[in-house]
């Protein structure tokens, strides 16, 4: 994103600093009088705001004003055209208790830039544009949270958002794409249309492959299939491409991507065409072309390449399973070279570099222990994946354009698919662990996951830190994991117990303070015994123990005993134990491992 930020007084330039570390801003100023122009003070550069818009407008998708609404809007005035072209503008006070979007809410994704602005800076948003207001879907606007592209006049689509913001009714019909969108709170009001033909064509917007509705959000599922002749020209495969879809009335801005035979790796036109379009293109060794059945093989090919078929084939192994050959091929010529180009229609979207996956610890329990820059991440988010329970703790966040896909307590490795595949269609997914999610949690399995695609196929990912409920313990019992400590988990589900009860020995050795997660279930019920068996073999049993049941919840509990005093009855998977070491003491239900400080 290219975004600045400009200051209109000397007291927002520690809100400058603070947004200079964003991904939205690139650039900010304060304004200053023409003596001043140029200067720079730690990365915030002096100059009137009307010089600096009349060399960045054109370039930039974002400016952010800090201070007054009405001279943010004189400075932008001369500058505005139409919202389909303007850059997003957002005002925030010099406090920054209040973000303001102002320009581009739709169009620009000023509204959800302000969201993830206001989760972060902890600022509150002020809004009063319809679709806030009453819940509505923004039509014009929410494909791009899908991975879509749109098409049709700015007119006829304002047109539409007129007639919705009247409550008239508002028709949509799906041919392609990921329909998801449809279970959010925002679309149940749209009336899906499932028949050929709709008797109100002026309240009704599409998402299809076609060019023919003036109205339309495409999804990208179309793979074009290309073979040429060696050096034709990129002119030639372009020109050849515009014929071929405007006679099947297909929309270039469905296209997923192009393939091809791997021998094309170097293929001048084709990789410039690819490089234009900002598009990937996938190839296939002659071998995997030749296991593919498609309606017109070759003998030529065959003989010149070694499979039946190039574009045909191509386009149908990129679509992958279930997808169908859209548009059978066609060879063009002229004296610059021959190329052939074929279509197949994926069941499945395709915009990894579009998708997001934001891996979310939400903390022990209460929305409160949510960090500000995991809250950034959840607003970014179009669809939140996790344990049902772990949703529901974090569900008042959530808008009603944002979608939940709940799952059980054991299906960590279908949540991390599905994120991936939902990122691969070019979706901002937002995964759901509880606590610290590189604490035992799905950071872990989704980048195992993530590290088997391609770097160049692989879709953008974040890791939001979160609190670990062994933090929230031992803050509500004092501070025993104050010198070093360590973690263990008691399932020997993934670990083998022999490995874990050599790391509680290790620790033991050490001197470690102890946590334990994940202490005992119905179905693991001797590990935990046996653990403390070990300790006492090393450690004094009036050793000070704290046992905290649902932390950051409403039924917190926390209880101290000794090594030799542990209730094991009492204890379960909603249990953090805490182990204290040589030096750690319990005084008046103060749990304390002295760092040292006063020994010195």
């Amino acid at each position: 994103m290219k975004g600045i930020a400009i200051g209109l007084s000397n007291n927002s330039k520690e809100i400058l600093k603070r947004l200079i570390k964003t991904e939205f801003v690139k650039d900010i100023y304060i304004a200053g009088s023409s003596k001043e122009d140029g200067k720079e003070n730690e990365r915030v550069q002096v100059q009137k705001p009307r010089e600096i818009l009349l060399k960045k407008w054109p370039e930039i998708d974002l400016i952010i004003f800090i201070g007054s609404i009405a001279a943010s809007i004189r400075i932008i005035n001369s500058f505005l055209t139409s919202k389909d072209q303007d850059p997003g503008v957002i005002v925030i006070d010099n406090k920054c208790s209040k973000i303001v979007p102002l320009i581009g809410l739709h169009q620009s994704n000023t509204q959800n830039i302000a969201y993830q602005i206001a989760n972060l800076l902890g600022g509150e948003i002020i809004e009063t544009n319809n679709s806030n207001d009453q819940s509505l879907l923004n039509l014009d606007a929410f494909g791009n949270q899908w991975g879509w592209k749109r098409s049709g006049k700015i007119n006829d689509w304002s047109q539409l958002v007129i007639k919705q913001a009247k409550n008239e009714e508002i028709f949509c019909k799906q041919l392609s794409g990921n329909n998801l969108w449809k279970t959010s709170e925002s679309a149940k009001i749209i009336n899906q249309i499932h028949k050929k033909e709709t008797k109100k064509p002026d309240s009704t917007f599409y998402v299809s492959i076609f060019e023919n509705h003036e109205t339309t959000w495409h999804p990208p599922v179309l793979w074009v299939g290309i073979g040429c002749e060696r050096n034709t020209s990129k002119e030639l495969i372009t020109n050849s491409l515009n014929n071929f879809f405007e006679a099947g009335n297909l929309s270039q801005k469905s296209i997923a991507g192009f393939a091809t035979i791997d021998i094309k790796k170097n293929e001048k036109g084709i990789l410039e065409l690819a490089k234009e379009k900002n598009l990937p293109i996938k190839f296939f060794s002659k071998e995997d072309l030749s296991k593919i059945i498609v309606p017109n093989p070759s003998n030529v090919v065959q003989n010149e390449i070694g499979t039946p078929s190039v574009a045909e084939a191509s386009c149908l192994l990129a679509a992958g399973e279930e997808s169908n050959l859209l548009e059978e091929k066609r060879i063009f010529k002229n004296q610059f070279g021959a190329v052939t180009i074929a279509v197949a229609e994926s069941k499945n979207q395709y915009n990894p570099t579009h998708g997001e996956i934001h891996i979310i610890g939400s903390g022990p329990g209460d929305i409160s222990f949510l960090t500000n820059n995991a809250r950034k991440g959840l607003s970014r988010c179009t669809v939140w994946i996790g344990y049902k329970m772990y949703l529901d703790l974090i569900k008042p966040l959530k808008r009603n354009d944002q979608v939940l896909i709940e799952s059980k307590l054991t299906e960590e490795k279908e949540r991390c698919s599905k994120a991936i595949k939902l990122a691969e269609e070019g979706i901002k997914v937002a995964l759901i662990s509880s606590g610290e999610s590189g604490f035992y949690g799905m950071a872990g399995l989704l980048l195992e996951l993530l590290q088997k695609i391609k770097k160049e196929y692989r879709p953008y990912f974040e890791v939001h830190p979160g609190i670990s409920s062994v933090q929230l313990a031992a803050a509500i019992s004092g501070a025993p994991l104050m010198n070093d400590f360590c973690s263990v988990s008691l399932s020997d589900k993934l670990t083998p117990w022999s490995l874990i009860a050599k790391r509680i020995e290790g620790a033991l050795v050490g001197d470690f303070v102890i946590a334990l997660f994940n202490p005992q279930s119905i179905e693991r019920n001797w590990q935990l015994k046996s653990v403390i068996d070990i300790c006492l073999q090393s450690r004094h049993g009036d050793t000070p123990v704290l046992i905290a049941r649902q932390v950051g919840r409403e039924n917190q509990t926390k209880k101290f005993f000794t090594l030799k005093t542990i209730p094991f009855k009492d204890i379960d998977m909603l249990s953090i134990i805490i182990i204290g070491n040589s030096k750690t003491t319990l005084v008046d239900e103060i749990f304390l491992t002295p760092r040292g400080y006063l020994q010195n």
